[in-house]
């Protein structure tokens, strides 16, 4: 359920500490799969595979597409999984979204289910078309609703937030 079009495949550098502290570069690229025994055998092999004999601590010393996320040096490979099976399911708006919420993929999760009320050019056009579902309009008064006021007052009270993606792509989500 990838949105705003683009998959993300995060994958993150794992670090031999002995051979880094030794002054060596070891490491290794490990995409993060769901599958956490995949990820923990990697990093298993890269430290057998040290120049420095039974190296046992690693540490995370990059990572790529996390669409914005950041992940700590010593974050747990649990949380880095949970985020990568997170980012390849919801792209770069569920990228967007946890980054909104401080990197709470949780919450960003919960969000998606449950507020995602869809994508639009603008608010004040989601205002319009949710206006239109809800509400007969009388013809003679369509010209003088301000769905521009409308959107602007419904951000401002927390009612809505939206996570922009393109110029004209702006997914809008109920507050509250």
């Amino acid at each position: 359920m990838a949105k705003a079009g683009e998959t993300l495949e995060p994958c993150i550098y794992v670090a031999c500490l002995a051979a880094y502290n030794a002054g060596f570069l070891h490491g290794v690229w490990i995409e993060v799969e769901d599958d956490g025994d995949a990820v923990w055998a990697a990093i298993k092999a890269m430290l057998q595979a040290s120049p420095i004999p039974m190296a046992e601590e690693y540490a995370i010393h990059d990572y790529e597409d996390f669409g914005g996320l950041e992940i700590a040096e010593y974050a747990s490979i649990e949380k880095v999984i949970a985020i990568g099976a997170f980012l390849r399911e919801r792209g770069k708006l569920g990228a967007m979204l946890a980054a909104h919420f401080g990197g709470d993929i949780e919450q960003a999760g919960e969000a998606l289910e449950d507020s995602y009320r869809g994508v639009f050019e603008s608010l004040a056009d989601c205002f319009q078309a949710f206006t239109e579902e809800t509400t007969t309009i009388p013809e003679n008064l369509r010209l003088y609703i301000d769905y521009e006021a409308m959107a602007r007052d419904a951000e401002l009270s927390g009612d809505v937030f939206t996570i922009k993606t393109a110029h004209d792509e702006v997914h809008v989500f109920w507050g509250r």
